[in-house]
């Protein structure tokens, strides 16, 4: 089955989202886009997709629950989850994890919760593109032991891509798939034997991937999408 996907999106949860990426707009827009398979993934939190999952499944749309964690090495990764109350609960766990300040809407921006409805129903308090005091190989095992699967986020690019902060990419944890960033270039070897995700890391709707990037998976749902993505690539 060939299903179009863009697997790194970010709501208004995350306070570098604008504020039109409600759960609606995004789901709306990726029909409109001819998407098959969405994740929603803010940094170091869930709080969102309760609403996104209610939407996804009105619109037809396969919904990833996701959320990218930035480690204690500063290193962007996406954990990709079972389903949305994992998700959920994961979030929790992280905003333990997070430095004390809080949120200044003024400086970094809103961090919005929101309902199926589009309504404001909270603001997220705790400053969510804080890292994490979490290592790069404990974030992983914490994914891994959720059910879920770690990836890499946007390896090639800024100072929060693996290959840019650690200069390497480590032989553990091991990753199955990583995310690169097409617009730039990429060392073949990091890619050698994994699957590679294309995705958007979209903060704005005209952002969000048109149908490029395929998945190639024996049915459409999250358990295929997680199996396929934790195997590692034939060579």
């Amino acid at each position: 089955m060939e299903l179009f996907a863009d697997l790194h999106i970010h709501s208004c949860l995350s306070p570098c989202g604008d504020n039109d990426m409600t759960p609606g707009n995004i789901l709306g827009m990726a029909v409109v886009k001819g998407l098959d398979v969405v994740a929603i993934s803010d940094h170091n939190s869930a709080r969102n997709l309760p609403a996104a999952r209610k939407i996804a499944d009105a619109y037809g749309l396969l919904l990833v629950p996701a959320i990218e964690i930035t480690t204690s090495e500063e290193v962007h990764m996406l954990g990709y989850f079972p389903d949305v109350d994992t998700a959920v609960d994961f979030g929790a766990m992280l905003k333990a994890h997070l430095p004390p300040q809080k949120n200044k809407p003024g400086l970094f921006g809103e961090q919005r919760v929101m309902n199926e409805e589009d309504e404001i129903i909270g603001e997220e308090d705790a400053l969510l593109i804080g890292a994490t005091d979490l290592p790069l190989r404990e974030c992983a095992a914490l994914v891994r032991s959720a059910g879920g699967v770690p990836v890499p986020a946007h390896i090639n690019r800024g100072s929060n891509g693996l290959l840019v902060n650690l200069g390497f990419m480590p032989k553990e944890p091991a990753f199955a798939t990583v995310e690169v960033w097409r617009r730039l270039p990429c060392p073949p070897e990091p890619m050698e034997g994994r699957h590679v995700l294309y995705s958007s890391d979209a903060h704005y709707l005209g952002d969000i991937s048109e149908p490029e990037f395929t998945l190639h998976l024996p049915e459409k749902s999250v358990a295929a999408l997680l199996r396929w993505m934790d195997a590692p690539q034939a060579l």
